[in-house]
């Protein structure tokens, strides 16, 4: 017997495994399958090759477990990481990321930055940071005149557009006496 081997496949890589397995069979033609896959009929027929040759193993992303091309230099982080500790560990990462730029010129993507800056610890991000108590205000007192303001015209001028603003009433406090003495 044969021993088998494990591969591990995402779902997507999965139906896509299924499908090209139809067209392999000729259960389904190329073009519906690209249809369902939204591939050309060219890439239908090179994965209908791909696993021919190889299998499965063919249809799986080659790319699995290996690092970015385009990931950040170790020495290039190291370096402004400890830029950042010692110059501007008391400064965000946007603010980081240009004083990187304008004296040192490093160039990094500000995001880089605050990634760098979070995994060394200099920035906890604002959904994880404990929130703020507030000291609550006082109420404010309510007015001492319970009176209204009204609008008049001033009588004594010819000119009638000519208006001032009075105050009609007591001040609170001599409300309350003139209520108490009449109870």
């Amino acid at each position: 017997m044969a021993a088998t081997e494990r591969i591990t496949m995402t779902m997507r890589e999965l139906d896509r495994f299924r499908v090209i397995q139809d067209v392999a069979d000729g259960k389904l033609q190329p073009w519906r399958a690209a249809e369902r896959l939204g591939l050309t009929t060219r890439q239908i027929r090179r994965l209908v090759g791909q696993l021919r040759e190889h299998g499965p193993q063919g249809l799986v992303s080659q790319r699995r477990s290996r690092p970015s091309n385009n990931r950040l230099d170790s020495m290039t982080a190291d370096r402004a990481l400890s830029i950042i500790r010692d110059r501007y560990a008391d400064f965000g990462p946007t603010l980081a990321c240009e004083k990187l730029y304008e004296c040192h010129d490093i160039r990094l993507a500000k995001e880089t930055v605050r990634k760098l800056m979070t995994e060394a610890g200099l920035w906890i991000p604002r959904r994880q940071r404990p929130p703020k108590v507030y000291q609550p205000r006082a109420r404010r007192r309510s007015c001492q005149f319970a009176g209204r303001l009204r609008r008049t015209t001033n009588a004594e001028r010819d000119t009638p557009r000519t208006s001032q603003t009075v105050f009609t009433g007591r001040p609170r406090a001599a409300r309350a006496s003139a209520q108490s003495s009449v109870s």
